[in-house]
């Protein structure tokens, strides 16, 4: 059935809702697992999307979220604000504060926010900001506002996540390597994973966080990444084998700074979308031990968002 969208608001024309009643994964998750990396839109009628998005969802509560946590067996959850909401962040703590502790959030701020406003959200459990270089989700920032906030954030100990495309990391490489907070890098910088993963594209993401002890990565987004497939969904237990080799090449090098999210609802997604629990079981691929998991999913997550 699709998936509404409340308010004053008509979906965005082939938009992909997020899958009903997903599998039980086979792979079962350490206790204390964070599933860092996920959305709340709206609901419209109670948080407006805003006015210079580039696409409008169907709705994904804060309700539905928790309960596919509980479904999926993460304890925890890491809740990015997503851009449909541009910097209003207030769908983000309202799922924070009902949260009782089970997540932390990431939030988007303009230049304009003030102390007041970070300390609030800081009470509410943010913990990060994101800025976003992909150009097809939101319009240019000037790199010295980010920087400007950047400063400002980092005094209340939180931390910048970085969204952007491969192919443009050499442009970007000096304003993220001068950031004065740990960075953490979204979706390990969306490779080509068409390309070979010795090749330069990725190995220039490796020596980025080689060079910088700062720099984290998020292992997420196989579903975004992978070109062969297979998909998560019908019970396929080996799903996006392309993407494979890439996680599990920044898991094993990088073991204390990684991080792994179901990026629930998934937007923006063109060509199907994934069972969030088969995206569980694609876990053990790419972090195939038991030592490494727990750093995955536990350790990481919790050292970064609740020490």
């Amino acid at each position: 059935m699709d998936k509404p969208t409340t308010g004053d608001f008509t979906k965005t024309p082939g938009w992909l809702d997020w899958y009903t009643g997903p599998s039980q994964p086979r792979f079962q998750l350490p206790a204390g697992a964070v599933d860092a990396h996920c959305h709340v839109f709206g609901p419209g009628a109670e948080f407006p999307y805003a006015p210079e998005r580039k696409y409008t969802p169907c709705d994904a509560s804060k309700a539905q979220l928790f309960a596919l946590r509980d479904h999926l067996g993460f304890e925890k959850n890491v809740i990015v604000q997503a851009t449909c909401h541009g910097a209003d962040n207030r769908a983000l703590v309202d799922a924070l504060i009902a949260s009782q502790g089970r997540a932390r959030g990431v939030a988007t701020v303009k230049r304009s926010v003030t102390d007041q406003e970070l300390q609030a959200m800081h009470n509410a459990g943010v913990r990060g900001v994101r800025f976003n270089f992909v150009k097809r989700l939101v319009d240019f920032t000037p790199k010295d506002e980010l920087m400007e906030i950047a400063g400002r954030i980092a005094k209340l100990g939180w931390h910048v996540v970085i969204y952007f495309e491969a192919v443009d990391l050499p442009e970007l490489w000096d304003f993220f390597t001068a950031l004065p907070t740990t960075v953490v890098v979204d979706h390990m910088g969306r490779p080509d994973v068409s390309l070979p993963v010795d090749g330069p594209q990725f190995e220039l993401f490796r020596k980025f966080m080689r060079l910088h002890p700062n720099v984290w990565s998020k292992v997420s987004c196989p579903e975004r990444l992978s070109v062969s497939g297979p998909k998560a969904l019908h019970g396929e237990q080996n799903a996006y084998r392309d993407v494979v080799p890439f996680a599990r090449a920044i898991v094993e090098e990088f073991p204390d700074r990684v991080l792994w999210g179901t990026d629930w609802p998934h937007p923006n997604l063109k060509d199907h979308m994934p069972d969030d629990g088969l995206l569980v079981d694609f876990i053990p691929h790419i972090a195939p031990t038991a030592e490494l998991q727990h750093k995955l999913l536990v350790d990481n997550p919790n050292r970064l968002y609740w020490s």
